[in-house]
């Protein structure tokens, strides 16, 4: 597949382009800022498109056959800011995306974004946004999946995670495992419609996502 992902120059986003280019598939790395370019190609991107999530993004989709939302605004992000990414821009570029004619869409949630009331009150609106774009996907008629990881961290992947529609706890995982398991999930039709938790565990992230 080749793959927009969107969000590239973030943490996540870094880390997807280059789980990409070790995969079969091949990456065109959307960014807002021309002088990203150059980080994005030599961390292995194939393409690289300049565009703005806030706006039109058509171009940027074209000869694309999956679509890798990996922007976030943060949690410590101004509520408005958070509502122009999280929400707005990820509405916008799933129902361009669905104009375009691609079928794959990938997500990267949060834990508590159906329950926002559950988290810390500085966060309640970056759950709330994330939620709010979750919905809109489920209605989008696209092959989605919403992946909804726990606390993020740097430390080195591990290959092995924990994986359920509903863990039931909270916790951490690394954003390279993060990266790993939606270069996994691509192509795993069980996760077509579903969304599901994650966090660093015990099992290899193929299997774990066999078991969803």
């Amino acid at each position: 597949m080749h793959v927009l992902v969107v969000g590239s120059h973030g943490q996540i986003g870094q880390r997807l382009v280059r789980a990409l280019e070790r995969s079969s598939h091949t990456s065109r790395a959307m960014v807002r800022d021309t002088g990203q370019r150059d980080t994005l190609g030599a961390l292995g991107a194939n393409e690289v498109t300049v565009a703005d999530l806030e706006d039109d993004c058509s171009q940027a989709l074209v000869g694309c056959d999956a679509v890798i939302f990996t922007a976030g605004s943060g949690g410590h992000t101004s509520a408005e800011k958070t509502k122009d990414v999280d929400r707005n821009g990820a509405i916008s570029i799933i129902d361009q995306a669905a104009a375009a004619g691609i079928r794959r869409f990938i997500i990267v949630s949060s834990m508590n974004a159906d329950t926002p009331e559950n988290g810390s009150e500085a966060m309640q609106h970056y759950f709330r946004a994330k939620g709010a774009a979750d919905n809109h996907l489920r209605e989008s008629g696209l092959d989605y999946t919403i992946v909804r990881p726990g606390k993020l961290t740097d430390g080195a992947g591990t290959g092995r995670v924990d994986i359920a529609k509903d863990l039931g706890r909270y916790g951490e995982v690394t954003r390279d495992d993060v990266a790993d398991v939606l270069v996994a999930t691509l192509e795993m039709p069980n996760t077509f419609g579903r969304h599901f938790e994650l966090l660093a565990g015990e099992t290899p992230i193929a299997q774990a996502l066999l078991g969803i």
